[in-house]
Order: structure tokens, then sequence, then C-alpha cells
């Protein structure tokens, strides 16, 4: 049944009747990611890099690749979501819908608490099914950001990875874009 709903939101968006967003948020460890690397028997290879931290990201993606993030160093909690909710739902041009996970954090009291005023200002949360993050864009984003636009030498300091990180998060849309497919709601 949500599955179904979130292919009629879907449908909504691409008639521009709403705007729909994914929410997420992930953590970039100063510890560089890197997913495979190839080298040659007697070669040593090295990625220096700080063990001290990394940065912390929230973002809000749609299918046309427009981003509005946020990034800490400090812990993302239930009280950095409100926030982030908070401050989205005062800059709505239209209705507006969130899909987000069912994550603590974005399912905690004073979230549900604060649904009724969203609503009242068009902003709109729906949940995912329980473990389909295969339904949330925002997962995508994450996986771009740290195993394709950010490179080795970005995670040389905290405060390297955080400014590329913010600016890599600030070029989705523009240089950096990403080619999403229709998902076909019918098949699940």
């Amino acid at each position: 049944m949500k599955v179904e709903i979130l292919g009629e939101l879907e449908t909504l968006a691409e008639e521009n009747l709403i705007d729909l967003y994914y929410g997420d948020e992930s953590r970039v460890s100063t510890e560089p990611c890197i997913p495979y690397g190839w080298q040659f028997a007697d070669e040593e290879v090295f990625f220096p890099a700080e063990r001290s931290g990394g940065v912390n990201c929230f973002a809000f993606l749609s299918r046309t690749n427009k981003c509005r993030f946020e990034t800490t160093q400090n812990s993302i909690n239930a009280e950095f979501i409100l926030e982030q909710l908070d401050r989205f739902s005062f800059r709505l041009a239209r209705p507006a819908v969130i899909v987000l996970d069912n994550a603590s954090i974005h399912t905690a009291g004073i979230i549900k608490e604060r649904l009724r005023v969203w609503q009242e200002r068009g902003l709109f949360v729906f949940y995912l099914p329980r473990y389909s993050p295969h339904l949330n864009i925002a997962e995508i984003l994450w996986r771009k950001l740290k195993y394709e636009w950010l490179s080795p030498l970005d995670y040389v300091s905290k405060e390297n990875l955080f400014y590329t990180v913010r600016q890599a998060l600030s070029a989705v849309g523009m240089s950096l874009r990403i080619g999403f497919s229709r998902f076909n709601y019918s098949l699940i």
C-alpha cells in the first residue's frame, strides 16, 4: 500500500502539482572510503588521513536534483531533524512531501508532535515501508558523494573534508547531477 502511494506521489511531482523530496542523513568519516583498489605486488599504497572525526550530513533531494542540505560536526539527532524540517516548511512555494525512512530520529515523539503544524504550512512527511532503503533516492546521493565525488586527497584533514563535502553538495543540480530512472512501483 505505501509503495503504491509513493508511486502516486511521484506522479504528482512529475505533473508539478507538489514538490517531492527524499530525506536522509549520512556521515563522511576522515578515513577515506576506498571501495576497491589495485596495486603491484611490491608497491606500497598509502592514503593520508586524520582519524579524528568527520562530517555529518542531512539532505533533502528531489529527482530533479534539487538538493537542500546541512552539515555538522555534531551528532544528527531528532532535534536536528526537527530543525531542518521546520526550516524547510517555512520556504515552501507549494505543497511538498518529504519521504523519510523509519529511523528512530525520523519517527521520534518531537517529530510526530510537529506533523500537524507542518501540514498546516503545506509540508507532509511520508514514511517509507520498513527495510526499503532502495526506495530512498537520497541513498544514491550518499553513494555518489563518497565513492565518486570525493577524492582520497579530500580526506587529508577534517577541515578539508568538511569543505569539500559542502562544495560537492552545493554543486548538486548544477555541475554534479544524478540521473534517476523512474522506479516501477507496480513490480513490488
